[in-house]
């Protein structure tokens, strides 16, 4: 029998007790493979399972009916703003949009079908368990008759482009199986009986091909067709399934097309699957060298006990107060793995299902750009998977028309407007609600990705071909957007803090009325991008006229202000209260996921950042959900306060993780934590939240200064992590001991020599072969040898 995990070490390996368990919408808790464009969800039932295919290509086709010129209406909006109607002001732009008949509907992903297998049992199962393999993508089920034992074993083949499928048997008893394709079952979804349907369904088989299709609503096929191998056995009469008795093992292997005419996808596929070896173990092999470039690029380990523990077990440890050890690497290298598995150079970004829907109408299955798309993509630069980032950018730069039709259409302006959600058909504007129409920053903190993979990557062609030009159009439209006020400081207006409503406007959840003048949010990223844009055009040694222009922007931009508590506002406006009551960190920018402000460089300032996010956590918590505790883990992180970060992934992990370790938006349960909702979405941004906010405990960076272990929690003695990567371009390991009072570092430099400043914690006391102060800086030179250290720190109190 195959070993998935021989060799790998326990704490990349995922074990369930149990299948699919939830009574409608099983493929929840299914077990995850993909390949960054196919995704194939493992229910794991014994007798009949269910295998669910996606394709990162295949969605429902929405509407984009022509999209009207309303820009005349915006002065309007901003009449009554500036008189105090903002409850007046805040559906004169839709309702303009809706009287001129623009309803569009948005693209949602398409379920492509499910493999079902069915293999007779002759008496009951018994030592049941599936697995998931992090570290090469193969998810495999083991049970045992008698003396026989079964075993089926999955991956998605990321150099061969198929779902390879190995179906064993070890023992007496003969291996029966029946398979066939069929679209996803409509009951298996949030809303039976309600779902959109695929049209003109077709299964047959054809010797030892099993052939799928069926029919979009834009009147294109998408569909399999997979290749059987037996080895012994007798084949059955039935032209509509594969169906086989006496075998000892069966290879099948999967190939998807998302669209095109049916036969001449059968015929395409057909041909390709014949010329791929039939070697489960040769597939593999070649499979997970390129996963696991990807996967080992950097580590996280805790040195924690019960590895070998069940997910069922590790949850419930969890549900008492703390996440173990044991849990916490796992859920750290599990957002690593489903970012890998949903996302690849020259694909589709990964959006909040990652490849993995199986409803007909997913909820926000959607790439939101107001918070969800940016939270997956943070732990790509800092966990050395920077290609990875690649796909965002090529999807920005598709839309580029749309997003520069939206800026003209809906205000009037130049550049660009990204609107917070959008799918892969279209850019334009397709959700009609004012916290939507209203939020302006999109194209503005899509734009802190551009610029921060080149300070990660230092890749100067990047940011002279690619980041600069889609900076210059997202900061055009703010040169537009913004009119200076009175005081000689610009005014953003309409405007929306994503996705709150001030407090003297709230009348508690359910209630919505976002329009408002000045969130602290627009300027936050209107000041980032300014100031990148003019350090872009002066690396690349282009256009100090531009720059300067740029330059006098930001003396523009209204200073933050400070509430009675001692926090920052969320609006720098009199008329609009501030509101803890809500899920949404925006006015924390500056701070997270921005380095604008740090405690070296304006401590009094970020304080107040800190008072503001401790404030949501407080008396918010039944506003939260499980993104937004993510979301606040890695404000704490950057905020120095490792056990908030740690408390606030505790408080995830007992309210919004599955028994398969996927996340959702809410608790289903009525535990008391987070939002009320009458369903509970899958939700991957705080699967990769979570990884990304223990990247932020353990190593901050802004060019030329590396902050090591910033947020280190009480609770991790020991530990190590690395290579993770800094903005300038420096990779660093890091090694530690609490009870042995000890820290070793290693860096290396990805660009030549350079110069780095190390910001130590309170925690040490001395550097090998160093002059140290506490509390000042080290500085550091690096060339092309790693450069490696150790930290001596005070003894644990």
């Amino acid at each position: 029998m195959h070993s998935d995990h021989r060799n790998t070490d326990q704490k990349h390996i995922l074990t369930m007790r149990y299948p699919a368990a939830w009574w409608r919408s099983q493929w929840r808790e299914a077990m995850p493979s993909g390949n960054g464009c196919i995704g194939a969800s493992v229910y794991g039932g014994v007798y009949e399972e269910t295998i669910l295919l996606n394709h990162e290509l295949l969605w429902r086709k929405g509407s984009t009916p022509e999209l009207p010129d309303v820009s005349a209406i915006l002065p309007e909006v901003r009449r009554l703003l500036a008189e105090g109607e903002a409850e007046e002001a805040d559906g004169v732009l839709v309702k303009c949009l809706r009287t001129s008949g623009y309803e569009p509907k948005i693209a949602s992903p398409l379920p492509l079908g499910d493999l079902k297998i069915y293999m007779l049992q002759h008496s009951a199962f018994r030592s049941y368990e599936r697995r998931l393999n992090m570290a090469t993508g193969e998810v495999t089920v083991r049970w045992t008759v008698g003396e026989t034992a079964y075993e089926r074993s999955l991956f998605v083949s990321r150099t061969d482009d198929s779902v390879v499928l190995a179906i064993r048997k070890q023992g007496p008893l003969a291996l029966e199986a029946t398979m066939t394709f069929q679209p996803h079952n409509p009951e298996d979804t949030r809303r039976p009986g309600t779902a959109y349907i695929p049209e003109a369904p077709e299964s047959k088989r054809d010797g030892h091909y099993l052939y799928y299709a069926a029919r979009n609503n834009d009147g294109s096929d998408f569909g399999a067709v997979a290749r059987i191998v037996n080895r012994s056995g007798t084949l059955g009469a039935n032209e509509r399934e594969y169906s086989i008795k006496d075998a000892e093992s069966l290879l099948v292997i999967i190939r998807l097309f998302p669209s095109g005419k049916r036969e001449e996808q059968w015929e395409r596929l057909t041909f390709e699957l014949r010329d791929l070896a039939a070697d489960y173990e040769m597939l593999l092999a070649r499979h997970a060298s390129e996963h696991g470039r990807l996967f080992h690029a950097s580590s996280f380990d805790l040195r924690a006990q019960g590895r070998e523990r069940s997910n069922e077990e590790l949850l419930m440890e969890a549900y008492r107060g703390e996440v173990p050890d044991a849990l916490m690497e796992k859920m750290w290298a599990y957002g690593r793995y489903l970012l890998i598995s949903a996302s690849r150079e020259k694909g589709q970004p990964c959006h909040l299902y990652g490849l993995w829907a199986g409803d007909y109408d997913a909820v926000w299955a959607f790439h939101m750009v107001n918070e969800n798309l940016q939270m997956m993509y943070w732990q790509a630069l800092s966990g050395n998977m920077s290609g990875l980032m690649l796909a965002v950018f090529d999807y920005m730069d598709s839309l580029m028309d749309d997003f520069r039709t939206n800026a003209r259409l809906l205000y009037g302006c130049r550049g660009i407007y990204i609107p917070a959600p959008t799918a892969p058909d279209s850019g334009l504007l397709k959700h009609l609600q004012p916290h939507i129409v209203h939020w302006t920053g999109g194209a503005g903190w899509v734009s802190q990705l551009y610029y921060d993979y080149y300070l990660h990557t230092g890749d100067i062609a990047f940011l002279r071909e690619r980041a600069i030009p889609f900076m210059r159009e997202a900061a055009w439209f703010y040169r537009d957007f913004f009119i200076l006020g009175e005081n000689g400081f610009f005014v953003s207006s309409p405007s929306n803090s994503p996705e709150n409503t001030p407090g003297n406007y709230w009348k508690g959840p359910g209630h919505s009325m976002g329009t408002t003048v000045n969130a602290t949010m627009d300027f936050a990223i209107a000041k980032e991008l300014m100031r990148n844009l003019a350090d872009g055009l002066r690396a690349i040694g282009e256009s100090e006229e531009e720059e300067n222009q740029w330059r006098a922007m930001l003396e523009r931009i209204p200073p933050y202000q400070i509430n009675e508590d001692g926090a920052v506002r969320e609006w720098m406006h009199p008329d609009y209260d501030d509101n803890y009551h809500h899920r949404h960190q925006s006015h924390a920018y500056p701070v997270f996921p921005g380095i604008e402000v740090t405690r070296q460089n304006d401590p009094a300032l970020f304080d107040a950042f800190v008072q503001a996010i401790r404030k949501r956590l407080v008396i918010g918590l039944k506003e939260q959900s499980g993104w937004s505790l993510a979301h606040m883990a890695n404000n704490y992180a950057r905020m120095g306060e490792g056990d908030l970060a740690l408390e606030c992934l505790d408080i995830l992990g007992r309210s919004c993780v599955m028994n398969n370790l996927m996340t959702l938006h809410n608790d289903w349960r009525g535990m008391g934590i987070g939002v009320d909702m009458d369903w509970a979405p899958v939700q991957l941004d705080a699967n990769m939240g979570w990884t990304a906010a223990v990247q932020e405990m353990l190593l901050f960076s802004v060019p030329g200064e590396l902050h090591l272990l910033p947020a280190l929690p009480t609770r991790w003695i020991r530990g190590s992590v690395g290579p993770l990567l800094a903005r300038g371009g420096v990779q660093c390991e890091l090694s530690w001991d609490r009870e042995e009072q000890m820290v070793d570092v290693t860096l290396r430099t990805c660009s030549g020599r350079q110069a780095v400043r190390l910001i130590l914690p309170d925690m040490v006391a001395r550097i090998q072969e160093f002059e140290f102060r506490p509390g000042q800086p080290v500085n550091v030179k690096l060339d092309e040898r790693p450069r490696r250290l150790r930290l001596e720190l005070k003894p644990l109190s």
